[in-house]
């Protein structure tokens, strides 16, 4: 488990087993016996990868589905799909909010929509990073669920 999480985040990052060493300071052979799980990162390994993976020792060892702390849940999707169909229908029902000159298409709507939940969805973010308590955020507790 841990073995291809570590191989997952280190191919995302683009780097071979060789860097990923030098950067925390092992041999590429503890790299690959992590990656095959015949052993396992000691606690200061694990909160350098953290470090480097930028995510949380907790979503390394399996502990965690969350990447961040400031990740979206499930219930946070579902609740900027709902403020995004709200927005939408302000729109579609307001005569003084009219973008296109006439009646938008339902592609132009579907656009429309998209662009709402991107923006949602950034804001929702950024409110977690701001407003999470530290204590939330560090020692390995940012990818908590």
């Amino acid at each position: 488990m841990i073995g291809a999480k570590i191989k997952e985040l280190r191919n995302e990052l683009g780097i071979s087993q060789a860097e990923l060493a030098k950067r925390i300071s092992v041999s590429q052979q503890t790299i690959g016996s992590w990656e095959t799980n015949r052993s396992e990162p000691n606690l200061d390994a694990l909160k350098k990868l953290a470090s480097i993976f930028n995510t949380s020792v907790d979503y390394i060892i399996g502990n965690s589905k969350k990447r961040h702390y400031y990740d979206l849940t499930k219930k946070d999707e579902i609740d900027i799909a709902e403020q995004a169909e709200q927005i939408i229908e302000g729109i579609q029902t307001s005569a003084d909010v009219n973008f296109y000159g006439e009646p938008a298409t339902k592609e132009q709507m579907e656009s429309m929509r998209d662009i709402i939940e991107t923006g949602l969805r950034i804001n929702k973010e950024k409110a977690k990073k701001k407003f999470t308590p530290k204590k939330y955020r560090d020692n390995g507790a940012k990818g908590g669920d």
